[in-house]
């Protein structure tokens, strides 16, 4: 980490990059590129590598404020896709040091901005409960896009479906639009501002986890009441579509406002750019922080409806079920294989139903997870990372269900190897500068922390485009007063059910007894209710145990199995740490 800083970075922090960048896009590539190093520290690494991802965030901020990108430390205007991925870092700070004021006093003022609390950026508006665009910030919602904003995007989206059937000059059906000629762009344009940039849309819960982090630093009920409320009402539009999340709000709160009444054809919606993703991923995390808020189960029918409507309107092709990707005039369309045989990779949308059964542990949420795995190799360690540590959700799965066990031997060479991959990519990096585009750090970024989240705090990785860290346990050091596992300690969770965890903790140190903190959940949200271990003479003791934190002793060369009994969301979740 230490190494990519000195390569990438200048003496004040700011990336070896190009002296001006236009368009609204790039800071969040900036932040992503050491998104994780604050996660590791957290887990038990050098605590050095939080302080470096403070600087190196404050330098992202001056470089991006001088681009234009970024205003009053906040992105000026763009969406909740970007954002959320921006936003990663600065929610693993309250992780690795919620005891750093001027981040508490950010989370607070970035928080404000979608509350209406900041006349400056009126991105809320309270009486209909609705985000006022798609396109908002520190600069408040983006109603009329200029051909400025998008000049970084036309090369990219040029490759993508066009976001309308009637762009002029475009035939109805058309695979793509040519964002790059001129004329096609200022129709795109056109009808971007006239039909996609008044209203909210889907991807805005998405910024649910701002709203959570800054509870997760006071407690202040305001906060967990937003969230409740905001997820609500969109709850609310998808109980009146059928379970399926109307992807187009107008400003007075009606449906199909802007869209000739269609609930379909909005912005980052079921037709375009991406489609299904963009709706099952904040709804999928805005749930787990309304879960994780207020305690209450019911939140998790907003992805559990999406889900089974979206698997019920699928059809088999060959010999695999496909799921409909995108809505539009004609229907559903653009059917895609969940899987394609025994030796299929699982689909990325198979973690959705993981996440919902890890927050609900519920049988029939756990059936749902297993039918969309149906058919695909759900054993396969395949090479790479992802760009969030998360493209092992199915792999980890199966292990903490008892079917994949040599898992963690394989994520850890799999991983090991990514990092050495990356590593022998710096090493020769010898392109100019002038000629990289924003993700050419994050590319290389060497931190990979995947299997240490899923295999130390037992739990899938992050929602990677803005989600919060949900696990089942943390550790801390109590005489060094830091989080993550003390020197020679090692964890490892084997099994996750709506019982428990099991969980085997090592001391490497033949000389010296280790003392390590558990905490149950990532922000002791969770309750311990037992424990359960064998002694020296292998005789099986139970511990009745109530409260968060259960302090382990370990013995030079010890160790042992837990089987730690819990009841999940019972205390009010918290960024701070047990002393």
């Amino acid at each position: 980490a230490r190494e990519f800083v000195r390569r990438y970075t200048r003496p004040d922090g700011t990336l070896v990059w190009r002296e001006t960048w236009p368009g609204m896009d790039g800071s969040d590539d900036a932040y992503e590129s050491f998104f994780n190093f604050p996660l590791l520290a957290a887990l038990g690494g050098d605590f050095d590598l939080d302080t470096l991802a403070r600087a190196e965030w404050e330098a992202v901020t001056r470089q991006f404020t001088a681009y234009g990108q970024i205003h009053r430390e906040f992105d000026a205007y763009y969406d909740w896709m970007h954002h959320g991925e921006s936003s990663l870092l600065f929610y693993y700070f309250g992780l690795s040091d919620p005891t750093d004021l001027r981040m508490r006093a950010r989370a607070l003022r970035f928080a404000g901005m979608y509350m209406g609390e900041d006349p400056e950026a009126p991105n809320y508006d309270p009486e209909r409960r609705l985000i006022r665009s798609p396109i908002t910030g520190s600069r408040g919602p983006r109603f009329e896009n200029s051909a400025e904003d998008w000049i970084t995007h036309r090369p990219v989206l040029a490759d993508y479906p066009p976001p309308f059937e009637d762009i002029p000059g475009i035939p109805e059906g058309a695979p793509r639009a040519d964002w790059n000629d001129d004329a096609t762009f200022a129709a795109i344009l056109t009808l971007l501002n006239a039909r996609m940039m008044r209203g909210d849309v889907p991807l805005n819960l998405t910024c649910t986890s701002l709203i959570a982090h800054a509870f997760l630093y006071t407690g202040e009920g305001k906060y967990r009441d937003w969230v409740r409320d905001y997820v609500g009402v969109w709850k609310e539009r998808a109980d009146a579509n059928a379970g399926i999340l109307p992807d187009n709000v107008g400003l007075n709160g009606n449906v199909g406002e802007c869209m000739g009444g269609k609930w379909w054809g909005g912005y980052y919606g079921w037709r375009w750019p991406h489609g299904f993703m963009s709706i099952i991923d904040p709804a999928t995390i805005a749930a787990a922080n309304a879960l994780l808020l207020t305690g209450d189960p019911t939140v998790l029918e907003l992805p559990r409806r999406l889900l089974d409507a979206i698997y019920d309107r699928g059809k088999m092709q060959g010999t695999s079920w496909h799921i409909p990707n995108r809505h539009g005039d004609q229907g559903w369309y653009d059917f895609r294989p969940l899987q394609s045989g025994p030796h299929a990779n699982v689909s990325p949308y198979a973690d959705y139903p993981i996440h919902l059964w890890y927050h609900s542990m519920l049988p029939e949420d756990l059936a749902r997870a297993w039918k969309w795995l149906e058919g695909a190799s759900i054993t396969r360690v395949s090479p790479g990372r992802g760009k969030g540590d998360n493209i092992h959700t199915a792999p980890w799965f199966a292990y903490v269900q008892g079917r994949n066990p040599e898992y963690p031997e394989e994520i850890l060479r799999a991983n090991h190897a990514e990092v050495a991959q990356r590593l022998a990519k710096m090493n020769h990096d010898n392109t100019d500068p002038e000629t990289w585009d924003v993700h050419h750090w994050q590319e290389i970024n060497p931190v990979v922390c995947e299997g240490l989240v899923q295999l130390m705090l037992g739990g899938p990785n992050t929602v990677y485009h803005g989600g919060l860290l949900h696990c089942r346990v943390r550790y801390f050091d109590p005489i060094r007063q830091r989080p993550g596992v003390p020197p020679d300690v090692a964890a490892l969770v084997s099994r996750v059910d709506a019982e428990g965890i099991e969980v085997e903790l090592v001391n490497l140190n033949p000389l010296e007894s280790r003392t390590v903190l558990l905490q149950a959940g990532a922000f002791a949200e969770h309750c311990f209710t037992s424990a359960t271990y064998h002694n020296k003479k292998d005789e099986e003791h139970t511990a009745v145990v109530e409260g968060p934190i259960l302090k382990v002793h370990i013995e030079p060369a010890g160790g042992g199995h837990l089987r730690l009994g819990m009841r999940l969301y019972a205390h009010t979740p918290s960024y701070t740490f047990p002393w």
